[in-house]
């Protein structure tokens, strides 16, 4: 079954929970008798149904280690199954998306239509906008607490909508709901007859799944090359499709020349290999392959550069302060740069704005940079291949991670 990682961001009370409990419920995608324990649970504190409960009682087992894990939280339309990625902070959320623990193909951005736009409704807003996320929908939650008024909903989503459009994000749909009523989440209720958008579930199945690795350009990053009666260049295949007898380009020397066999250990006749894979190939001519390069296909190629913009999200408690050199480190290439421009610096935990055409990066700080490697690398926009579009910086250690926003071209 598709699946599609969904990511739910918003002011703290403005009803993610429940939201969520709701998704969970209204799909029957609850373990049988979970929903009649709740019930219980809300009777004996004289509480009606509270759908937030639900997530209580997720993250309970989960911090018990039982049945559910954080990327394993999901629900499912007669489309697809959805993952839902936690976001626990700003802080958490960045660095695990900036340096690959995760990645959300499309958002919900949950406002309390009572309380409107809160300032950390306006940060969670900035994270979709610095990941690039282009597959958001807005809610606005607690419809019932306004008595389903559509003023008040107008009102507050021209002024949601003027904010996002600063920040370069364009949500599919604005949809009021009552996630505590159930109204338009997965049905549509009288209460917002007003309302002719689709319900939150008919929404998000609107939402295109990345494509599968295997369905991407190749991108065979080159691990070590075996020197025996052949030589066999090695690695694990990002993306793509490797066949034997497919004419492959390697770059950065850009040398073209045929896969004459796949070596596998214990294996004979391999005709192909797919991302994913741990392969090796050996090529018709003699041509020289290094760790480092990339091989590809004759068409729809990487970017080779020296020059990079990027997102940085820095992790060393000791900053980084201008003309300091690192070791630039994408898939199995490596080496030294220097982050020519910092063009601005942003507080992890507040996202507020701290410096402009800055010096330095501290602790837990992102920042847009422009940077320039000491020779040519092969790289791509993190949301097209993201294996070719993720870096980190090291010292002796790690000290940061960042994803590629633009490409200057050679």
């Amino acid at each position: 079954m598709e699946n599609l990682k969904l990511v739910i961001v918003g002011h703290v009370d403005h009803g993610k929970s429940t939201l969520i409990g709701r998704l969970f419920y209204d799909t029957d995608s609850l373990p049988e008798g979970r929903i009649e324990e709740i019930r219980e649970i809300c009777e004996a504190l004289g509480k009606e149904l509270e759908f937030a409960y639900v997530m209580d009682h997720l993250e309970e087992e989960r911090d018990q280690g039982i049945t559910i894990d954080t990327a394993q939280t999901f629900f499912r339309t007669k489309k697809r199954q959805y993952t839902i990625i936690d976001a626990p902070g700003h802080v958490e959320f960045l660095k695990n998306m900036i340096t690959g623990a995760s990645q959300a193909e499309a958002a919900i951005l949950i406002v309390d239509v009572n309380e409107g736009v809160q300032e950390q409704t306006r940060r969670h807003a900035y994270i979709l906008s610095l990941l690039g996320l282009d597959q958001v929908i807005v809610v606005m939650n607690k419809m019932d607490l306004i008595n389903y008024k559509e003023e008040m909903y107008d009102e507050v989503k021209k002024e949601l909508l003027k904010f996002l459009e600063s920040i370069n994000i364009n949500p599919t749909y604005v949809i009021p709901i009552s996630a505590k009523g159930g109204d338009f989440i997965a049905k549509k209720t009288r209460n917002l007859s007003w309302y002719d958008g689709p319900t939150v579930l008919e929404a998000l199945d609107t939402f295109k799944t990345k494509n599968s690795p295997r369905d991407k350009p190749l991108r065979f990053p080159v691990q070590d090359v075996y020197k025996y009666d052949k030589r066999i260049s090695v690695g694990r295949i990002e993306s793509g499709i490797i066949r034997v007898g497919d004419k492959i380009k390697i770059l950065p020397s850009g040398e073209e020349t045929i896969v004459k066999s796949i070596a596998e250990y214990m294996k004979e006749n391999v005709m192909q290999a797919e991302a994913g894979k741990s392969t090796g190939i050996v090529t018709q001519d003699k041509v020289f392959v290094d760790r480092g390069d990339v091989i590809t296909h004759l068409e729809d190629l990487p970017v080779i550069t020296d020059t990079i913009n990027a997102h940085i999200f820095w992790m060393d408690k000791q900053p980084f302060k201008k003309p300091e050199r690192l070791l630039f480190k994408c898939a199995t290439q490596e080496v030294m740069c220097s982050i020519e421009k910092i063009e601005r610096v942003i507080d992890s935990s507040t996202l507020r704005l701290l410096r402009r055409d800055a010096d330095e990066i501290r602790n837990r700080e992102v920042a847009d940079t422009v940077i320039k490697t000491e020779k040519p690398v092969v790289v791509e926009d993190f949301n097209k291949i993201q294996e070719l579009g993720r870096f980190v910086l090291q010292r002796k250690d790690t000290c940061a991670g960042g994803i590629i926003t633009n490409i200057q071209k050679e």
